[in-house]
């Protein structure tokens, strides 16, 4: 079996970076719709020969374009569900700044362009995954309930894309197997297996203006309100916790011969456990108030992404990799994540796993310096083989299991 799938994927191979390279073609940052709405018509073009049925659902975000839905029914019975995302994080008008395109070059063994890791080549990859799994094991295909979802704003925080996909496979699934770009290093191949939780936060405060030479005692400087507590703030960072607290924006005042009388803060607090996420929150909220110096001030949460904490579950899940990676002479290594993915929102359908797409970097950069200390995000091709015969390994257990 394993010798049939390698030789199935390294023929697949031309076809699915063909593919790939003609989604990377296409602008597809969130808020371009008619980019995103183009890129799913394609992934649903070329999913069709396989037998996948195409949905496309509105997506709640405004101004976005439609997630799409890939069904093949098989004999019926929870689906095992393969996650993607349609959208990037660059404009257009980035794209052409930077010349940021396809742009192959063997001698690195590397393939540059913007979605080519994030989230592109995970489309690709499941695609020639799916090719080979058919072409090696029809039968266990055929019967399989599959459900391909592609988020259509997967770069912007929120839960309607998880709550559409729920929605679809009846509340649970038999898997879910999300694919984003998958990290090799002197370890091994990185599975996934949980994701930090992530709130976000605002702190407002509302002061006295005033002249700030003859009447400075009048006023009540917003701006010094929040210099007395944003250490406090970054001081629920914890390392015994998992918890990371990140002020990213600070603003406030006019010119400097007024005291200021506003001022705002913007952070965001991640955490792996739940219970220690909710613990910052509690914190944030209490800093509603009034400042040592008689500023308000007023705290909100302005967005919440509930944490991937892992499960024995998901661990058994990931041994079935593990077995495949060794049956291939490769290892593969169980991992947390700090960042977010559609896993956050995913996980209570089914055992889950995510990191299963090619091995690239850079995701989220689109410069290239002449010095190459900027290098713009990228895929390497020589990934695909591999993590495609693995993770069709790996999924044919699961079908046996069933």
């Amino acid at each position: 079996m394993l010798q049939s799938l390698q030789t199935a994927a390294e023929r697949h191979l031309p076809a699915a970076l063909d593919l790939l390279r003609r989604l990377v073609a296409i602008n597809s940052f969130t808020a371009n719709a008619v980019g995103v709405d183009a890129v799913a018509q394609l992934t649903a073009q070329a999913f069709a020969p396989l037998g996948f049925d195409a949905e496309l659902a509105r997506c709640a975000i405004p101004g976005t374009g439609h997630h799409l839905f890939l069904t093949h029914r098989g004999a019926g019975g929870d689906p095992i569900v393969l996650v993607t995302h349609s959208d990037t994080v660059f404009p257009p008008e980035e794209e052409q700044r930077n010349d940021f395109q396809w742009d192959e070059r063997p001698d690195e063994g590397r393939i540059y362009g913007p979605g080519t890791v994030d989230n592109k080549g995970g489309t690709a990859l499941i695609w020639l995954m799916l090719q080979i799994l058919r072409d090696t094991d029809p039968e266990a295909f055929a019967q399989t309930h599959w459900l391909v979802a592609a988020n259509a704003a997967e770069e912007v925080t929120g839960d309607d894309f998880g709550v559409a996909t729920a929605a679809r496979c009846g509340g649970k699934a038999r898997a879910v197997l999300v694919f984003e770009g998958g990290p090799v290093d002197e370890r091994g191949w990185h599975i996934v297996t949980s994701r930090k939780g992530r709130s976000t936060w605002q702190l407002t405060a509302a002061g006295r203006a005033a002249h700030a030479g003859s009447k400075h005692h009048e006023g009540i400087n917003a701006i010094d309100a929040l210099a007395r507590i944003l250490p406090d703030i970054a001081a629920q960072t914890s390392e015994a916790d998992e918890r990371t607290v990140n002020i990213g924006m600070i603003h406030g005042g006019t010119v400097v011969n007024r005291v200021p009388y506003e001022a705002v803060a913007e952070w965001e607090c991640r955490a792996t456990d739940p219970a220690a996420l909710q613990q910052a929150d509690d914190f944030f909220a209490s800093l509603t108030g009034t400042a040592a110096n008689g500023a308000k001030l007023i705290a909100t949460r302005t967005g919440h992404t509930s944490a991937w904490p892992g499960s024995v579950e998901s661990e058994a899940l990931f041994h079935l990799w593990h077995a495949a990676a060794a049956a291939m002479n490769l290892t593969a290594v169980s991992v947390p994540r700090g960042g977010l993915s559609d896993a956050n929102h995913l996980w209570r359908l089914a055992p889950t796993l995510d990191g299963l797409g090619p091995h690239g970097g850079n995701a989220h950069c689109s410069e290239r310096t002449a010095d190459a200390s900027k290098l713009p995000e990228y895929v390497e091709p020589g990934s695909f083989v591999p993590k495609a015969v693995m993770n069709a390994l790996a999924l044919i257990k699961l079908i046996e299991q069933a």
